[in-house]
């Protein structure tokens, strides 16, 4: 007797969702509920994120040539830092507890993706300092300045000519930076893709809400000036919010048609 096979469970249905100029500030009030009903776990975080910054704002004081290759290493283990945010975030919403083990250890299934991903962002950061560099190259012609020249070359108004420059450069990158990574690394933990579907998924999401990742960017943005004065404390706080807020971003730009459906059904 020939049996029926058992049909397949239809894939999940993509959906990017039009977003509303106030999605992003629903996400950051998501985010400190996250934060509030994990203290500890997001203090921890919050910690590992300041010591960032501790250490990349020594060494640019004191060796500012070894401050591009602290920063790619900032720019590896952030990824996962944040996916440990991620991690806490989508437990909670899933009604399950959080756990800190977990959150430290639930990139290890999505290795392959993360790498790839973290690689196009470092070599992204190197083109970068590359351009900025030969930015400085073409208004300085003296050879690179010193820390303290840096800073008196971007706050001098004698120099807007290449403070303009800069900031059109460095706003460039630092817009790719962002639209390749605002849902992708999130994606990755929820559904376990490619680093390319979900690079390719999160600038979908900026091309089709275009306004909105903007204002997104620019709270981001703000928030971390803000983190980084004085002595980058706001981190402790700032930066784990902004990891949470960052899980229901994802949640509220990509819709999963079979999941929610499912859910609808429950």
């Amino acid at each position: 007797m020939t049996q029926t096979p058992a049909p397949h469970d239809p894939a999940p249905q993509k959906t990017i969702r039009k977003l509303r100029l106030r999605d992003p500030f629903h996400w950051l009030a998501l985010g400190v509920r996250d934060l509030r009903a994990t203290p500890g776990i997001s203090l921890f975080y919050g910690c590992c994120f300041w010591a960032m910054a501790a250490v990349l704002g020594a060494v640019f004081r004191n060796k500012p040539e070894y401050a591009m290759s602290i920063a790619s290493g900032c720019l590896l283990v952030g990824p996962f830092l944040a996916m440990g945010l991620y991690d806490v975030s989508r437990r909670r919403e899933r009604g399950l507890r959080p756990e800190l083990s977990l959150s430290l250890t639930c990139w290890d299934t999505h290795l392959g993706s993360m790498g790839m991903l973290v690689l196009v962002l470092i070599v992204l950061e190197l083109l970068w300092g590359r351009a900025s560099l030969v930015v400085f190259a073409v208004f300085f012609d003296t050879g690179m300045p010193s820390t303290t020249g840096v800073i008196q070359a971007i706050f001098s108004p004698q120099n807007w000519e290449f403070l303009l420059v800069y900031l059109l450069v460095g706003g460039a990158f630092a817009g790719l930076v962002f639209a390749v990574s605002v849902v992708s690394i999130p994606m990755i933990l929820d559904r376990d893709t490619d680093a390319i579907t979900a690079a390719i998924t999160s600038l979908q999401v900026v091309f089709k809400n275009t306004w909105v990742m903007l204002l997104w960017g620019a709270l981001i943005s703000t928030l971390v000036f803000l983190a980084l004065l004085p002595w980058s404390l706001g981190l402790l706080l700032i930066g784990p919010w902004l990891g949470h807020a960052s899980w229901h971003a994802y949640r509220g730009s990509v819709n999963w048609s079979v999941e929610e459906g499912a859910a609808a059904i429950r």
